[in-house]
């Protein structure tokens, strides 16, 4: 009997194991970030990791289009005041799938990209290029600053049946967390991380 028992947990302790690792692998990464000074603006460029759970990627293909929001935002710690957000942007990023063409949709900013794989499309709508994110009219040279940067699903943007099920289930509430590291204008003309 207490073979048994040990042989039970045993599974259980596999079965969450396997369960932990597969859930973790869903959601978004920051792979990549810099901020590049092009004459008096700052230029954005990410790569973001995307993974969809299994019922995104079939509500997808049944005709549900995602829309994914990148967030940038510039603040400035004031001792006597709130915080200073001289930069607050966004991005939209749309995903959808032509089943007359067997084909992935992928719109931002004017430009339409399409793949094949929905693999290939999550690695289009997660690569952030050449964004204008800050003039430096907008920066006093003398502070320093924090940049932050985050992509998420925008449940918002789902028909209503459907932001009803993201509410309910874990598995459609996709974001990145914050990434925030410290940004000075007067600093070099390209920041890295």
């Amino acid at each position: 009997m207490s073979q048994r028992i040990k042989q039970y947990l045993f599974l259980c302790l596999m079965a969450l194991t396997v369960f932990s690792i597969n859930a973790s692998a869903e959601g978004i990464k920051i792979k990549s970030f810099e901020l590049e000074r092009v004459d008096t603006d700052w230029l954005m460029n990410a790569t973001f990791q995307i993974e969809l759970s299994p019922d995104l990627e079939d509500a997808v293909q049944k005709g549900v289009v995602l829309y994914f929001q990148t967030e940038f935002d510039l603040t400035r710690s004031r001792w006597y005041w709130f915080d200073e957000k001289p930069v607050i942007i966004q991005r939209q990023t749309r995903l959808s799938y032509q089943p007359l063409t067997q084909q992935y949709r992928i719109a931002s900013e004017g430009f339409t990209f399409s793949a094949q794989t929905i693999s290939e499309a999550l690695q289009v709508v997660g690569g952030v290029g050449g964004w204008r994110v800050i003039d430096n009219s907008q920066l006093d040279v003398g502070k320093s600053y924090i940049a932050s940067l985050r992509m998420a699903l925008d449940l918002s943007k789902l028909p209503k049946p459907f932001q009803v099920n993201a509410l309910n289930n874990r598995q459609w509430n996709v974001s990145s967390d914050w990434l925030r590291i410290p940004f000075s204008p007067s600093g070099p003309n390209l920041i890295k991380r």
